[in-house]
């Protein structure tokens, strides 16, 4: 059984809440181009403080787009795609939707 579609819209609501800051969409970027990463590397050649950028993975990891993982002593971050296409399926309901009002509005100018 399919959803609804504010049902999906509404889950989809944290992920877009948290890409919606510069710095945690850097990260994302980063994590999609460079897999698993230590805050070390996410902040190297930035002037953004180990402690900021953690604050900022937490917040995507809430809204499960990222997740830690512990090797030895050190802390690596992953992306979770699952939820980045989740958001992309919300961004392409909306798509639709927004083709199927321009459609019925071309419809009715034309008659």
């Amino acid at each position: 059984m399919r959803k609804p579609r504010t049902q999906v819209l509404q889950r989809s609501a944290p992920i877009f809440a948290a890409l919606g800051d510069p710095t945690r969409l850097r990260l994302v970027a980063a994590l999609c181009a460079g897999g698993a990463l230590s805050i070390a590397q996410l902040t190297a050649g930035t002037a953004v403080t180990g402690q900021a950028v953690t604050k900022h993975l937490e917040v995507l990891a809430g809204a499960g787009i990222v997740h830690d993982i512990r090797h030895g002593r050190e802390r690596l971050w992953e992306l979770q795609p699952s939820r980045i296409d989740e958001a992309r399926r919300s961004l392409e309901a909306i798509a639709a939707q927004w083709d199927q009002a321009l459609a019925r509005l071309k419809s009715f100018v034309e008659k």
